[in-house]
């Protein structure tokens, strides 16, 4: 992506150092906000947009957000350096944390929030529980990149989360909706959703990116060299992962627009906790990954990793489980329209913190070169 190159220090993490953007990534915000206008206008104004591009679907993964998370994330996970994959899974201040915060800190603050500000509302409360269940296996990729993160480490904790997601997001399902509230005296609701369904989910918009990136970064370097590969290839097919990502807000806004403005309060209501879980997962984490000994590069990736959520999954679920028109349905779909320009203007914080924070990381860099 090139509003974000990387060079290495130390033992081979990447640091990222934001120069030569262009246009696309200077005015990366305008664009963002821009998809999303245009997907919410043109799903409120296009009868039966929704419901088309609903429509377009095989074996229940919509057709059009799947090419476009894949288009997302290929360029991205084919700039992994897959060689160099042991350096992270070796380094225990990294996945130690990560899986305490992505599937215990993480579904927990998510739990207490949503009974914080809407204990009125079961709906929307069962709704962005579920969000808080669903860990970010997909757009992540993109923040942690433009941020600077640590590619290999994010490859790793993406897949780590996948594989969790896999085996705990229905027995945490029915901990956080029916068996503590239950404990608590309070309302309890159920979920019902197949391993099989939330498998799939990761197969398709984790796997298949995966492996098309490892097997263009494998058998690219064999063809023609890993200088030819990094040097002419990848700046080639980096500009796509933003293209991408702009083609999957405008999709999904689409899908959802008749929704979002159909209840305007309610989004407002929902948007609150959502504001706040992602402050406090994101902030946290980056100053736990500071406070236990990471280098910039893994702690931006710690925290992005942390913060983020699986939203086609917790929409998937909701849909599925509660009906398209449900309360727990909107508060999956308000899941992204707060997570995309909250986690962009957390990139951005994270390129201004570096300087601040992890100063004698690039004095040391500098005197190496």
């Amino acid at each position: 992506m090139t509003a974000t190159e990387t060079s290495t220090t130390g033992a081979g993490a990447p640091v990222g150092v934001v120069r030569g953007l262009s246009m696309l990534d200077w005015f990366l915000p305008v664009w963002i906000l821009a998809a999303m206008a245009l997907g919410l206008a043109a799903g409120r104004l296009v009868p039966g947009l929704g419901a088309a591009l609903d429509a377009v679907q095989v074996a229940g993964i919509s057709l059009p957000i799947a090419v476009g998370l894949l288009a997302m994330m290929y360029p991205v996970l084919a700039k992994v350096r897959y060689d160099r994959l042991d350096t992270v899974t070796r380094d225990r201040r990294l996945l130690a944390p990560s899986l305490l915060l992505n599937w215990v800190l993480g579904p927990a603050l998510m739990f207490s929030l949503a009974w914080v500000f809407l204990p009125e509302l079961p709906a929307y409360r069962a709704g962005l529980i579920i969000v808080g269940l669903a860990r970010c296996i997909a757009m992540v990729i993109i923040w942690n990149d433009l941020a600077g993160g640590d590619r290999e480490a994010a490859a790793v904790l993406v897949a780590l989360n996948s594989v969790f997601q896999v085996l705990a997001f229905a027995g945490l399902g029915w901990f956080y909706l029916f068996a503590l509230p239950g404990w608590l005296g309070l309302d309890t609701a159920t979920l019902d959703v197949s391993t099989w369904a939330i498998a799939r989910s990761v197969l398709v918009f984790l796997g298949i990116p995966l492996l098309a990136g490892y097997l263009s970064r494998r058998l690219g370097e064999r063809a023609i060299g890993r200088d030819w590969y990094e040097t002419r290839f990848l700046p080639k097919v980096g500009p796509v992962a933003l293209y991408g990502l702009l083609f999957t807000i405008v999709i999904l806004f689409g899908l959802q627009g008749t929704a979002i403005t159909n209840h305007p309060l309610d989004v407002a209501r929902v948007a609150l906790p959502l504001l706040a879980y992602f402050a406090i997962m994101w902030a946290g984490s980056f100053a736990l990954g500071r406070a236990v000994g990471l280098n910039y590069a893994r702690t931006t990736t710690l925290a992005f990793t942390a913060a983020g959520n699986n939203f086609e999954l917790a929409i998937a679920v909701t849909i599925a489980t509660f009906g398209a028109t449900s309360g727990q349905a909107l508060a999956g779909v308000v899941g992204p329209l707060i997570e995309v320009p909250v986690l962009v203007a957390l990139v951005y914080v994270s390129l201004a913190a570096r300087p601040r924070l992890f100063a004698r990381e690039r004095f040391a860099a500098e005197r190496k070169t």
